[in-house]
């Protein structure tokens, strides 16, 4: 498979890539990595948060409206919280510590938010409990899991790893 540059697998809709791949694949990953790279400076380094410390870390139950979001600290969800707003609006959650949501906590759109728009830039970990559901995209200085059945509509990008075990990701 290396041959190709990419290889498939019946767990993943779409092609598998690696750096020890046939070229271009590996000028392609590394190009990746920059990218992502570039969108997680972009996003730590905006100024002017609309929110600091929103509940001290503590999303359960909240419902968050468009803007910069930033916390010193880590952030954590459990219990269900709501993202909302419309269409074209932009959530940037720019997060020092780790991010985890607890077993079973959904995330839910309303009014229009689309997931592709809501960027979540993390300093430490991400971890998503065992059946919970996450919306938007994760810009990850360190590793990204995904917990047994945890599903997400978004993309996890991380600069170590992402680890999956039995979940489902869709693109937004």
């Amino acid at each position: 498979m290396a041959a190709t540059g990419y290889a498939t697998s019946s767990q993943v809709t779409g092609f598998v890539y690696a750096s020890d791949m046939a070229d271009p694949t590996p000028i392609t990953l590394t190009t990746a990595v920059e990218d992502m790279i570039t969108a997680y400076n972009d996003a730590a380094g905006r100024p002017s948060p609309d929110y600091i410390e929103l509940g001290t870390g503590d999303l359960g139950g909240k419902t968050l409206l468009p803007g910069l979001y930033k916390w010193t600290s880590s952030v954590t969800a459990p219990e269900d919280f709501t993202i909302s707003g419309g269409e074209n609006d932009v959530w940037i959650f720019q997060i020092s510590g780790d991010l985890s949501l607890s077993s079973a906590v959904k995330i839910t759109l309303s009014w229009g938010t689309q997931a592709k728009n809501i960027f979540w830039q993390v300093a430490g970990a991400v971890e998503l409990g065992a059946t919970s559901h996450f919306e938007g995209v994760i810009i990850c200085q360190t590793g990204i899991t995904l917990l047994t059945g945890a599903t997400m509509n978004g993309r996890a990008l991380a600069q170590t790893a992402v680890v999956l075990d039995s979940n489902v990701v869709s693109e937004p």
